[in-house]
């Protein structure tokens, strides 16, 4: 998804769509216009949004660098040793299996504070492009604020519709990437074998199938899940494809019914969120929702809204998270989600997280 700022020729339906995911479907399938783009929050209660796109053509660098270090200021959103009292928790409430949680997502964040206006445009343009979808669009303003964005580059398609056929791609089970190709392979490997991560993994792709299943004449996966690579990363992902019972079933009511899935949430969907809103001390807004494109034929594809950050003037938050199940290890939830942030933080060219003292 190329970015994109709103200019005369740059038509909202309604003025601006904001409302759940099932008002969004309905505003797509009522309207002429060609094409919508938007996002959907992690949270269904919240309110989502589409847009008519302008787009802005080739980016062209500004004067000076929007984010550079020594100066600007990293923070993370619980610190390293309070995400990791937060993993042991949930490790031991989902090994007690009292509310038959399996498995929860824990997130969090690094605010990032520059000494002049980030430009969400340079910060798009450094991007790596290998094996995700990219994306900066703007965000509803909020009254008196900067203009707020919402970028990034997500690995996870969750579906995509084109005239009755179906995909997702869901990942789940993550291994840092390293420099050295033997250790990165080895990191693949291990990754590929570990019973953990494969039983995470296993949870969202059979989640993703329960739920299309009932719509579709035909649906395939994979027996297995296989490595894919991003810079920074390697996850498990599974590739599956299906055929609708009803072609004309609109792609945003399917994203209905798969958000957020046990990639993004846990399982069971229900305690996953308890356990969530019980521990997260963070609020996730776009991050681990939704972002994409809908027509009026009722194609699209929408992908999860992972690797990503909001930038409002000088500030932007980056966001990760980790699948916690019974025997996740706190300290390497903490360097998975470090190494996470580290894709974006190389698109703001601010370096690394710095070492603890």
């Amino acid at each position: 998804m190329q970015p994109f700022r709103l200019g005369e020729r740059a038509g909202v339906v309604r003025g601006r769509i904001v409302g759940r995911i099932e008002a969004l479907a309905e505003a797509v399938s009522d309207s002429a216009a060609a094409t919508f783009v938007g996002a959907i929050p992690f949270d269904r209660r919240e309110d989502g949004f589409l847009l008519t796109p302008e787009p802005t053509g080739p980016w062209t660098p500004g004067s000076g660098d929007p984010v550079r270090r020594p100066s600007v200021r990293l923070r993370q959103v619980p610190a390293p040793e309070d995400y990791a009292a937060q993993v042991d928790a949930l490790t031991r409430r989902i090994a007690a299996a009292g509310d038959g949680l399996r498995k929860a997502v824990i997130a969090r964040t690094l605010e990032i504070e520059a000494p002049d206006i980030i430009d969400p445009f340079f910060v798009h343009a450094r991007l790596n492009g290998d094996a995700t979808m990219r994306y900066c669009l703007p965000l509803p303003p909020l009254d008196g604020a900067p203009q707020r964005w919402l970028l990034g580059a997500t690995p996870e398609l969750l579906l995509s519709k084109r005239q009755g056929k179906i995909a997702s791609h869901p990942l789940a089970g993550s291994a840092r990437r390293s420099a050295d190709a033997v250790e990165d392979r080895a990191a693949a490997e291990r990754l590929l074998a570990s019973g953990k991560d494969r039983h995470e993994h296993a949870l969202v792709v059979e989640y993703v199938l329960d739920v299309l299943a009932p719509h579709c004449s035909h649906l395939h996966a994979p027996e297995g899940p296989s490595l894919e690579a991003t810079q920074s990363m390697w996850h498990l992902g599974t590739r599956i494809e299906g055929v609708l019972k009803d072609p004309s079933t609109p792609c945003l009511d399917l994203v209905g019914l798969l958000h957020p899935t046990p990639a993004v949430a846990g399982v069971p969907l229900a305690a996953a969120l308890v356990a969530i809103a019980e521990t997260e001390t963070i609020r996730r807004g776009f991050y681990a929702g939704a972002v994409g494109w809908a027509n009026a034929a009722g194609d699209g594809a929408w992908h999860v809204t992972l690797r990503c950050s909001e930038i409002e003037g000088r500030h932007a938050r980056l966001f990760a998270g980790a699948g916690i199940v019974a025997d996740s290890v706190p300290q390497g939830e903490v360097e998975e989600t470090e190494a996470k942030f580290q894709a974006m933080l190389s698109a703001f060219d601010c370096g690394p997280l710095p070492s603890p003292n």
